[in-house]
């Protein structure tokens, strides 16, 4: 069991399902679930609005022995990477921005390489059945309830990470840091364990001890 799931009824499911998926090659196709649209609270809105909103540019400040482990993390992850996006500076620009953008959050680097993979192997332009976009799968509503309306942003690998990022963050919260209900709110499957066992499978093929 993944050290940040919770236990609980739906466990012996997870973990069955799990199994199941752990010799599947995951899809190509932008996964098929979609985000659900809730109520915001007007304390919810505005604190999302101003975590989409605040500017830095994704450059790590590190130590120097937080170098070494970055640039470590940044040769195993890249060399995974490269089946997706063979061009060196794409790939390096989409790390280092994944790293500040999970870093920001407080996801976990892997966690977020897993759901990508899933979602949309990695596809900057992938679109889903239900109109979700880009890399992390954004749903175009989240523009208008926290951004700037401008769903055409979420193509924008920045935009699309940070929204991602923030959105997983958020509804991770909402579950108290259940992984299980979390990713399947993510995806609009609550409950089901399909997508929270894809996710996690996908998760331990990019873990690094900087994790």
């Amino acid at each position: 069991m993944h050290p940040h799931l919770k236990q609980g009824p739906h466990r012996r499911q997870f973990l069955q399902a799990g199994a199941a998926l752990g010799g599947m090659a995951l899809p190509l196709a932008a996964w098929t679930g979609t985000q659900v649209e809730e109520q915001l609270t007007h304390d919810v809105r505005t604190a999302l609005s101003a975590a989409i909103a605040e500017s830095a540019p994704p450059q790590p400040v590190l130590s120097a022995s937080e170098q070494a482990i970055y640039a470590q993390w940044l040769a195993a992850s890249g060399q995974r990477l490269s089946r997706w996006m063979p061009q060196d500076t794409e790939r390096q620009e989409f790390l280092q921005t994944l790293w500040y953008e999970a870093r920001r959050a407080g996801l976990s680097l892997s966690l977020v390489l897993g759901l990508i993979e899933t979602e949309s192997a990695f596809r900057k332009y992938a679109i889903s059945s239900a109109g979700a976009r880009g890399y992390m799968q954004v749903m175009p509503f989240w523009t208008r309830n926290i951004g700037d309306g401008d769903a055409g942003s979420l193509f924008h690998m920045q935009t699309n990470l940070r929204f991602g990022c923030v959105i997983l963050r958020h509804l991770l919260d909402r579950e108290k840091g259940d992984l299980f209900y979390g990713l399947g709110r993510y995806n609009g499957s609550r409950g089901q364990a399909a997508y929270p066992n894809a996710v996690l499978t996908a998760q331990r093929r990019w873990v690094h001890s900087v994790d």
